[in-house]
């Protein structure tokens, strides 16, 4: 750890974001032969069940990463590692008390929370992950604060493998247990073994973290006794600082992702009760959306997530002793690389959408719409980036309720024009993703209003915005021309992508460096960074 603690922030989260990529990736392709085996009627309830899971993983576990690194880099800054070490005892107490009633809670009233029948028994499945993953947040929390991000990234792989394999594998066993039943059995139970699945994953990744700490325990161990804090904190002290701290990450985080099932809950009461759609029909349509164009949309928004827990306790720590320009520096940063990579997504998004999704999802009674959606969503692939990005930076300069008070003006405003469109318009799923775009657009611009109010710092709109659209209009034209080109000669989609892809990516590559974008000094600063500087300067695109 003490060497990894030397590495750049940046590093950290280029190593991080990839891990993310690569974890995505990896849920891209099972997801494709998981939905032939469980259909789209499977689909649509464990899309129902998985969103509902989701927004309770937010108030037991999913905050607790950030929240506690930010805790534990506090004092991390100031030396004080035992009481370092008590903020991680403290928040394992924390989430075995607070993971195990929200487990209970999703076992036993599964029936109140999902409207769709056929997801109370996936939504039961899902019940003994939570607790897990609380467990599994704290650790990963930990080892965050530390400055290592090479742990995390190696649990998320190890957990998106696994969780694949037993899923595919589980809905296949559990679907062959009811092969005479009708065709509604097979879909909850094969959504059921995909449930299975993610338990699975959250179980090997926490497994794989624990032994890692107990690899450290003598470094650990050795920090503490070099400790000489006069009077460390009680555990009073810090249970009052971990619950002070987490309830606003969670208020944070709980509504600016509960936006994803307050729109299933609209579009499923206004499509069943007010349209007169039926419930699998409306379940069906629904995964379409939240399962095809919002999974392949989250792949480069994991970019900024990678972001923000990388960046967290750097400013966090930062900022409690007093180096606001260091932590302005870092705020540039961040923003600078996540845009680096938020902007040519969203336009390789847009160019090649019906092509990506056949990629994945080559069910052609979903294709078209799905890939219409991608489109109209790609925008928010750079809104949702920077709004994430800046939740992070005023939660680690300790303006914890800022993002919660933006969350709620934000959610508002969305709900008032998915309803509107939903009602008064034929838009159906179009109606989500303009809600979508009106969400993240005010997340968005509320956060960056008070990120350069209370941080006083200018980012640079040229470097940052304007020449990596210009780098990547051209890259996406390039990409489509190239992705046209191929598929006339072979008529292959899935060698047409990669081809395009590859191609896009090198004249971004080139452009961005072109352009002044990035520097050889910033280059080195990414993962294999001393690669692309040597390969830049081999072709004589860097001088």
């Amino acid at each position: 750890m003490a060497q990894q603690k030397k590495d750049s922030f940046v590093l950290q989260a280029g190593i991080l974001a990839a891990a993310g990529i690569i974890v995505r990736i990896i849920g891209l392709l099972y997801r494709s032969p998981l939905t032939s085996i469980i259909g789209l009627e499977g689909n649509g309830y464990y899309t129902n069940a998985i969103n509902i899971y989701t927004i309770i993983l937010l108030i037991s576990s999913y905050s607790i990463p950030s929240a506690i690194s930010k805790v534990i880099a506090q004092r991390l800054a100031y030396k004080e590692y035992r009481n370092a070490q008590r903020v991680f005892q403290c928040a394992l107490i924390y989430v075995v008390v607070v993971g195990g009633i929200c487990s209970l809670i999703t076992f036993f009233g599964a029936p109140l929370l999902v409207k769709v029948d056929g997801a109370i028994p996936v939504l039961r499945v899902f019940a003994p992950t939570i607790f897990f993953s609380g467990l599994l947040g704290v650790f990963r929390g930990y080892f965050q604060a530390h400055g290592s991000m090479v742990h995390t990234s190696i649990s998320q792989i190890f957990e998106q493998i696994l969780n694949a394999v037993v899923s595919i594998l589980a809905a296949r066993l559990l679907i062959g247990m009811v092969a005479a039943e009708g065709d509604t059995t097979k879909a909850i139970y094969g959504a059921s073994g995909s449930a299975i699945g993610t338990g699975a994953g959250v179980l090997i990744a926490l497994l794989f973290m624990f032994g890692m700490y107990r690899l450290n325990k003598d470094i650990i161990k050795k920090r503490i006794k070099r400790d000489h804090t006069p009077i460390p904190e009680s555990y009073s002290q810090i249970f009052k600082v971990i619950i002070t701290t987490v309830t606003p990450f969670i208020l944070s985080t709980f509504i600016y992702n509960c936006s994803t099932v307050v729109n299933m809950y609209i579009y499923q009461h206004i499509m069943i009760d007010i349209m007169g759609v039926d419930e699998p029909t409306a379940a069906i349509r629904y995964g379409i959306f939240a399962t095809q164009a919002i999974t392949i949309i989250n792949i480069p928004i994991a970019i900024a997530s990678s972001m923000s827990s990388a960046s967290m306790p750097g400013i966090s720590a930062t900022y409690a002793t007093h180096r606001e320009s260091e932590t302005r520096y870092k705020v540039k940063q961040a923003i600078h690389m996540t845009m680096l990579i938020a902007i040519p997504a969203s336009v390789g998004l847009f160019a090649l959408a019906r092509p990506v999704v056949q990629f994945i999802y080559p069910q052609k009674e979903a294709l078209d719409t799905a890939a219409g959606l991608i489109r109209v969503l790609a925008i928010t692939v750079i809104l949702y980036g920077l709004s994430t990005l800046t939740n992070a930076v005023l939660q680690g300069i300790g303006k914890v309720n800022i993002p919660v008070i933006h969350s709620v003006v934000s959610l508002v405003v969305q709900v008032v024009i998915l309803i509107l469109m939903l009602v008064y318009t034929n838009l159906d799923l179009y109606a989500l993703a303009g809600a979508n775009i009106a969400y993240s657009l005010m997340m968005c611009l509320l956060n960056q209003i008070s990120v350069i109010k209370y941080l006083g710092y200018r980012q640079d709109v040229v470097k940052t915005y304007l020449k990596p659209m210009l780098a990547s209009i051209f890259m996406g034209a390039a990409a489509f021309g190239v992705y046209q080109g191929v598929f006339y000669l072979i008529k292959e989609n899935r060698i047409s992508v990669v081809f395009a892809i590859s191609i896009a990516a090198v004249v971004y590559f080139v452009l961005i460096i072109k352009l002044g974008v990035v520097n050889e000094e910033e280059l080195k600063s990414f993962p294999k960074g001393a690669f692309l500087v040597h390969f830049a300067k081999k072709f004589h695109i860097l001088k």
